[in-house]
């Protein structure tokens, strides 16, 4: 994966743009620190269906995730309020 630095991103985008269709991944980096990657719109969609359903998706779906733990209600003590003086 080549490392571009932003300003260098900014100031050529269409090659930047062409190294990602041609080569595959970009990274971006901001002040020598990793910030972004240019990812190819295929890979983007395949990593979008590979990754889990979101928290909408799981309590709308019709199957059970017994996988899920959900802890029971009522278990937490509270704690006494003590006035300072």
């Amino acid at each position: 994966m080549r490392t571009w630095p932003v300003q260098d991103a900014k100031a050529r985008f269409s090659e930047f743009l062409e190294a990602c269709l041609s080569e595959g991944p970009q990274m971006v980096t901001k002040r020598g620190a990793e910030a972004a990657v240019l990812v190819p719109v295929q890979e983007w969609l395949r990593l979008q269906s590979a990754a889990r359903p979101s928290l909408k998706q799981l309590l709308l779906s019709d199957t059970a995730r017994p996988d899920m733990i959900v802890p029971g209600r009522g278990g937490a003590r509270r704690r006494s309020v003590t006035s300072i003086r």
